[in-house]
């Protein structure tokens, strides 16, 4: 499919690096296309940043039906614009698309129309280390219907946003709460995937959290809520005795992309890492007895956040010395050098260039 074009004259002021705030500035140009079952996925284009129209009886606004992602766009220090695992982000996006009953899309062709856009939208791409593009492709279902059923036609968008650190924190240490009172997903539902309703099943919780001055919710299993799973907005690693846990996928976990990329470097580094079951029971004992000696969560938007503290009931459990964990530190070091080119090794070849 041929990409039509057209660019704004209205060109947005850019914001300060220094000053950069997470997700609520907007490039000058999105990407979209559109599916029906006649066209399959069709009309492809770019066309200036601006709201979408939809009919108020759009099915993604009654019964949810939307999947999304996030990945970033990173400047070198030699000023190559890079993606980092752009590849697999798309593959889980179709992933997401089929349990949602959306029509898959090209992952090659998607990429291709995400570096077009980022080839337009160069500039945007903020200078300063830690700062990145952060870009958001999301589907959603447009038809006006209010029956329960699968949307027959979709809307599929990408937009960019210039960010700083997703904490306040910056890459410090965080506190995160447990809680027994709410639960996000079980498995068989939709934890696997990266849909609104799994975020929306969070928020209660998490206000509950903040207005304990703690940054993020730390879920437990549906079930038996004893089995830890993830954190709102990450994947949860525990470093017990040298060796580094993280729950297994079960079908209620969010594959994350960065929680594969922890496990693959800690496999090339010969830490010893497991993927299983951890109850908190297990993690409450651990540091009982001093063998805690890190919590750390991954994910694309914060990369590793160290944890300082884990409450859960009326126990608080201080993390080491409230410090950044020297294992944390290595992977976070190791994936920020990637993405910003700080180092030729990539073992895995997950950076892309991009040719703009």
């Amino acid at each position: 499919m041929e990409i039509s074009i057209k660019l704004t004259k209205n060109l947005k002021p850019h914001p300060d690096d220094s000053n950069l705030p997470f997700g609520s500035i907007f490039t000058d140009h999105m990407f979209i296309m559109n599916y029906s079952p006649e066209k399959y996925w069709h009309n492809p284009r770019i066309e200036p940043y601006s709201s979408i129209m939809m009919d108020p009886a759009a099915m993604v606004l009654h019964y949810g039906q939307a999947v999304f992602e996030g990945l970033k766009a990173f400047r070198t220090k030699s000023d190559t614009i890079v993606l980092f695992r752009a590849k697999d982000n798309f593959k889980r996006m179709n992933k997401s698309a089929k349990s949602l009953c959306i029509p898959e899309f090209d992952e090659s062709f998607l990429l291709s129309a995400l570096k077009k856009l980022l080839s337009i939208e160069k500039d945007w791409i903020p200078k300063s280390h830690g700062t990145s593009l952060y870009i958001r492709p999301t589907i959603i279902g447009t038809d006006p219907y209010l029956g329960v059923r699968a949307s027959y036609t979709y809307q599929l968008f990408i937009i960019l946003s210039p960010v700083g650190a997703y904490y306040s924190e910056g890459f410090n240490p965080v506190k995160i709460w447990v809680t027994k009172d709410y639960v996000r997903t079980v498995r068989g539902g939709l934890g696997e995937a990266k849909t609104p309703a799994n975020y929306a099943a969070s928020l209660y919780a998490g206000e509950e959290a903040h207005k304990s001055g703690y940054t993020q919710v730390l879920w437990l299993d549906g079930i038996m809520q004893n089995y830890i799973e993830e954190v709102g907005s990450m994947n949860i690693f525990f470093v017990i005795d040298g060796e580094l846990i993280t729950p297994e996928l079960t079908g209620s976990i969010l594959p994350g992309i960065t929680r594969d990329s922890v496990i693959a470097l800690a496999k090339l580094w010969k830490i010893p890492v497991a993927e299983r079951r951890i109850s908190i029971d297990e993690v409450i004992d651990a540091h009982n007895s001093n063998k805690l000696q890190e919590v750390f969560g991954s994910g694309t938007a914060a990369v590793i956040s160290p944890v300082e503290e884990i409450k859960y009931n009326d126990k608080i459990l201080k993390i080491g010395d409230g410090k950044v964990g020297p294992m944390a530190n290595k992977f976070f070091k190791s994936i920020i050098d990637l993405q910003y080119g700080n180092t030729k090794e990539d073992p895995f070849g997950w950076i892309e260039t991009v040719d703009v």
